[in-house]
């Protein structure tokens, strides 16, 4: 039986093993099981490792996307780039390598969106996603700024307290990375002046449940174009089978 499954913690509802189980079922894929393995510490890892030797791929979520990079062998070179991974692929010789296959769901979700107006972006949040957000806004040539609570000395970081309308008005994509506005704290949203937002916007949203954020919903009041991180989630997963079966 080949084993593939999901680290993080908590782990809760998963996307995850529901799609990889449906897709074994309806794909006729024989002798694969996906299952969930939430470790309460990233310490945990090598344990769970030599509990099922015959894991083939892991997918990561929060909070180990870049925790986990330590206990790999070898990382591809876009998991490096933004340090953050959040697949895993087992070796024959048995080594592991460390993939993110969130940039790929991400550009290829947001490409068709984008219209020559938006050169220049905001990016809610500096973890492993944003990282992985960055990395694709700069291979298509968009300029961006990170927005953080707590900025960096780095003069691509600012506070939320710095977008003002001039920000607004420059930056007509708006990407959030934060977890807010996920299930259940619907009512939750990044903390940005949204009456400054016009039908040129495009708010994309990393979260996909609730389908609608908050984040979003505020964004379709003043007309402007949302897309939420659901294919997203769909395009990272496939890839992800992709490099499991390569």
């Amino acid at each position: 039986m080949r084993l593939f499954g999901l680290i993080g913690y908590p782990l809760g509802h998963s996307f995850s093993k529901k799609y990889f189980t449906q897709k074994f079922k309806q794909e006729q894929i024989p002798n694969s099981q996906y299952d969930l393995f939430p470790l309460k510490n990233i310490s945990l890892f090598r344990e769970l490792l030599l509990a099922h030797p015959n894991l083939k791929g892991l997918n990561v979520t929060i909070p180990y996307k870049q925790l986990v990079i330590p206990f790999l062998d070898d990382l591809n070179v876009e998991a490096k780039e933004v340090n953050a991974v959040n697949t895993i692929k087992f070796l024959p010789n048995g080594t592991t390598c460390g993939y993110n296959t969130d940039i790929y769901g991400f550009e290829k979700s947001l490409h068709p969106l984008l219209q020559k107006h938006h050169n220049h972006a905001l990016i809610l949040g500096t973890g492993g996603a944003a990282k992985a957000v960055a990395y694709i806004l700069k291979k298509l040539g968009i300029n961006y700024k990170m927005v953080s609570r707590n900025p960096s000395t780095n003069t691509q970081q600012i506070s939320y307290n710095a977008i003002d309308a001039a920000t607004m008005q420059q930056h007509l994509l708006i990407i959030n990375t934060t977890p807010l506005g996920m299930h259940p704290h619907e009512e939750s949203c990044p903390n940005i002046p949204y009456a400054l937002t016009t039908k040129h916007h495009l708010f994309y949203d990393l979260v996909y449940n609730p389908e609608c954020t908050a984040f979003l919903a505020k964004g379709k009041t003043k007309q402007a174009n949302t897309k939420n991180g659901l294919e997203m989630l769909y395009l990272q997963a496939e890839r992800a089978w992709e490099i499991w079966n390569e």
